[in-house]
């Protein structure tokens, strides 16, 4: 840990390499002697005390609705003795070095050490200082709600102790984070942070900054993926009332305006010629047949076994996250400051800087809060567009992808084709085969040719197949996988493959119960190999009472999940007495994810999980149409709505004092696979292609 004194302002670091700026929307400005001594740790983060009593900690994470910020104010919080609501978590802009990429369900678990500690050390200073002023022994002092207390009852608040306290480089007590038994906010539910901003409308998106002279701009795009422009007629558009600039770039024809509403008409009023995609002859049916032909070939199974074998097929899938992309770009002829939600700021500014041919230390990228993302924040598709138009037109823009722009030609999921084997004799599993093959991403797919960035999560359209079916004792395990390369524009989804994967092999997993004549969850408790996925299967099949009988019509279904280095169990109920309109009347979800930071940002996280499930396997997709997307906006992409939601949700956090591990993902893989379980049973039948009603 390192330190470096401000004026009137303790700041504890591991290093900082960050841009400021006076934009609205980015990082506070630091005056000249706000210098952060350069250190070693990966995280770079910084919490400064400030005159006014406030600690702030700028977080190398966007946050998206996860409540990120929540759980870091809440360690900061904890360590510090400080008051949550005295805690503020800003988002970092983008910076040089070190760790800020969003993604992998890691971000608690990655800050959780690195936070406490700086805050541990903070307090330790703060402490010393207050003992030095006071002529007090430093283990006599206590510290409570922002404040150093004596003995004899005085009081001085952190931000009065800031300046002598940053000059501390020896602390009269222990810099050494709590143990957990004295945790007084780690592990107890608490509401968001930002909960009161988000529903009076205070929390600020990028769609919300007024940066001085950008105007709004939208893209007129190709009717099918990849098609290219040939001629456009824009004179008509030009002549409309309040439109600024009509530029070309990499994905179609960008209209610059006085409003969105003038934006949106005069891009209408183009007259243009596309040349259609290089997918222009292929629809579903032949992607499906590409795929089932790229399934690797599987082994001979085990001589005497009874196979249980099954094929599945999942859709494309949109993220669609319910704040569309927006970004703000300004780009002079020597420098450009641009305004967006990303998961990935660092990568997006080097693209960003090469695609306008600046040197990335002149580009300034601002990190904004997202209204959602489930992995499509990973690329900057929309700030690369902005960049490119505020070059071409001379001016600030804020470009906005509307709904049908993302749905259309935006980033999906991969379609896949599962081939599953579970090879049984005498009662047991012997033999357990996943061969399976996805969708890549082409050279040249992406709107625009700088944004083709693969993230180092999204496996290649051919790649060995990660071993998910070892969570169960099946014997021999093997698995691989192929793919075709289509010109479609890809990105990692939430829970990326693991959300397929499982959902195939536990419904496998059921059918091999069925045929061995067992019950499904007394199955899976003699066959799982871990005793934490033994425990939250029987916590979720006690609480959502397991096994008990329903009408005709409904059913069942359970699936378990291991990742992230947490486990998850969920039991689904499901009213499928009409096959076609199918609802989701209970989940019962339990989790061991270590020592959970915020039990009830988990329980959201796990009921957000259980949504996407219900989606993707009942209902969501989007089709192919030679070459273009049929789906255009949630009219048709047909996403869970309220109506879909379980009448009852619970989610049970398994006591532990272990590390923290992942939850962001976590749940998708189980509740898609118990979702899917319980159609089955309702229905007596076995679906293999997902969405079941597409």
């Amino acid at each position: 840990m390192v330190y470096s004194l401000s004026a009137a302002t303790l700041t504890v670091a591991a290093p900082l390499g960050c841009d400021t700026s006076t934009a609205e929307g980015s990082e506070p400005v630091r005056g000249p002697s706000d210098t952060v001594v350069t250190g070693t740790d990966e995280e770079m983060l910084v919490l400064e005390v400030t005159p006014a009593n406030r600690v702030v900690v700028r977080l190398p994470r966007v946050e998206l609705g996860q409540g990120v910020t929540t759980a870091v104010a809440v360690m900061i919080a904890e360590e510090l003795d400080a008051r949550l609501a005295d805690v503020d978590i800003p988002l970092a802009d983008a910076r040089t070095k070190g760790n800020q990429s969003t993604g992998g369900s890691n971000s608690v678990s990655s800050l959780y050490g690195p936070a406490r500690q700086l805050a541990a050390t903070a307090r330790a200073r703060l402490v010393t200082a207050a003992a030095r002023r006071w002529h007090l022994p430093a283990r006599s002092l206590r510290t409570r709600d922002t404040l150093v207390v004596a003995p004899d009852g005085r009081t001085a608040t952190f931000g009065s102790l800031s300046a002598s306290a940053a000059r501390i480089r020896r602390t009269a007590v222990s810099a050494e984070p709590k143990p957990a038994a004295a945790h007084r906010l780690i592990g107890k539910p608490t509401n968001r942070i930002d909960a009161r901003d988000l529903v009076t409308g205070k929390a600020r998106y990028t769609g919300d900054l007024n940066v001085a002279g950008a105007k709004p701009t939208v893209v007129a795009r190709p009717p099918t993926l990849g098609g290219k422009l040939v001629s456009v007629d824009d004179r008509a558009a030009r002549a409309l009332p309040g439109v600024h600039a009509v530029v070309r770039v990499p994905g179609g024809v960008a209209v610059v305006a006085e409003t969105f509403h003038h934006a949106f008409t005069a891009r209408d009023a183009l007259r243009i010629k596309w040349a259609p995609g290089p997918m222009a002859s292929l629809s579903d049916a032949g992607i499906r047949s590409r795929l089932r032909a790229a399934v690797p070939a599987q082994g001979s199974p085990p001589r005497g076994s009874t196979q249980v074998e099954g094929e599945f097929e999942f859709a494309f899938v949109s993220h669609a996250p319910m704040e569309v992309l927006t970004a703000i770009a300004d780009v002079r002829a020597h420098r450009a400051e641009i305004w967006f939600s990303s998961q990935t700021p660092m990568d997006a500014r080097g693209t960003i800087a090469s695609a306008l041919g600046l040197p990335a230390s002149e580009v300034t990228v601002h990190v904004l809060r997202g209204g959602g993302s489930f992995g499509r924040r990973l690329h900057y598709d929309a700030a690369i567009e902005a960049a490119l138009v505020s070059k071409a037109a001379k001016r600030p823009v804020k470009l906005m992808w509307s709904r049908n722009d993302d749905t259309r030609h935006g980033r999906m999921r991969p379609a896949s084709h599962h081939r599953v084997r579970a090879s049984h004799k005498d009662g047991r599993v012997v033999a357990f085969s996943h061969m399976m093959a996805s969708v890549g991403e082409s050279e040249g797919a992406s709107v625009t040719r700088a944004s083709f960035v693969r993230p180092a999560s999204v496996r290649p359209a051919s790649a060995p197949l990660p071993s998910d079916s070892g969570l169960y004792d099946f014997g021999r395990i093997s698995g691989d996988s192929g793919g075709i390369e289509l010109p479609i524009p890809l990105g990692a989804w939430r829970s990326v493959n693991s959300g397929t994967m499982r959902a195939a092999e536990e419904i496998v997993v059921d059918e091999v119960a069925r045929g061995l004549g067992k019950d499904p969850v007394a199955f899976r408790r003699t066959t799982l190999r871990d005793k934490a996925v033994r425990a939250v299967l029987d916590k979720a099949a006690e609480a959502g009472e397991w096994g008990r009988t329903l009408p005709a019509g409904h059913g069942q279904g359970v699936a378990v999940h291991q990742e992230y280095g947490s486990c998850v169990a969920c039991l689904v109920e499901i009213d499928a007495e009409d096959p076609k309109n199918p609802r989701v009347t209970k989940v019962v979800m339990a989790a061991d994810v270590g020592t959970a930071v915020n039990p009830r940002g988990l329980e959201a996280q796990l009921m957000g999980a259980t949504v996407d499930g219900i989606s993707t396997i009942l209902s969501a997709g989007l089709h192919i149409d030679r070459g273009a997307v049929r789906e255009g906006s949630f009219s048709d992409f047909h996403w869970a709505r309220q109506r879909h939601a379980p009448l009852h949700f619970e989610a049970h956090i398994m006591p532990s004092t272990g590390e923290p591990g992942g939850a962001g993902e976590l749940g998708v893989p189980a509740a898609s696979g118990a979702v899917a379980n319980a159609y089955a049973r309702a229905t007596g039948t076995r679906p293999r292609r997902f969405p079941i009603n597409f």
